[in-house]
């Protein structure tokens, strides 16, 4: 864990695209809602490129909302993905769902007020496909870290099912 900054830990990061690629169907709509949940928390960073890319591609053919859209991506860029220690204003850090919201809100606005049609479809199409990942993707090989990783000294913890708890591979 030495290798890894601090930034990594408080502002989450973008996990490997391969792990994204391990599905089976859900159960019920409740396992979906859940696989949802889960997968979404994970992937949060993978998310907002899935979505960030799905608009790039529904203003290709609109100049004016593709410089406007570039332009907040470089917002993005530089306050959002390529940050290594927490946002810093006026000696304030800024939790990192403050810029995600700031940022999105930034970028809509933005956005809505140069093509509106094209945006709001392109929002529609890249949420149905995170939604739609979110509830195929397998959630059992997703690892969490718990509290004493951000302190410094923990250690990955693979999620455990109930009823996997009575087999003797996981009893004490």
């Amino acid at each position: 864990m030495e290798n890894m900054r601090s930034g990594d830990l408080l502002l989450g990061m973008r996990r490997p695209w391969k792990e994204m690629l391990s599905f089976s169907l859900p159960e019920s709509s409740g396992d979906a809602i859940l696989r949802i949940k889960e997968n979404s928390s994970y992937f949060h960073m993978n998310y907002v490129i899935i979505i960030l890319f799905v608009i790039f591609l529904s203003l290709l053919w609109h100049p004016v909302s593709l410089i406007v859209f570039l332009i907040t991506l470089a917002a993005w860029l530089f306050l959002y993905f390529l940050r290594d220690d927490p946002l810093v204003v006026f000696g304030y850090i800024v939790d990192e769902r403050v810029v995600l919201t700031v940022l999105s809100i930034f970028t809509m606005v933005l956005l809505l007020a140069t093509s509106t049609m094209n945006v709001v479809a392109g929002v529609a199409v890249g949420v149905a496909i995170v939604v739609a990942h979110g509830a195929i993707r397998r959630t059992d090989d997703l690892r969490f870290m718990d509290e004493e990783e951000l302190g410094g000294g923990g250690q990955w913890l693979t999620k455990v099912h109930l009823k996997d708890t009575a087999s003797s591979s996981f009893s004490s």
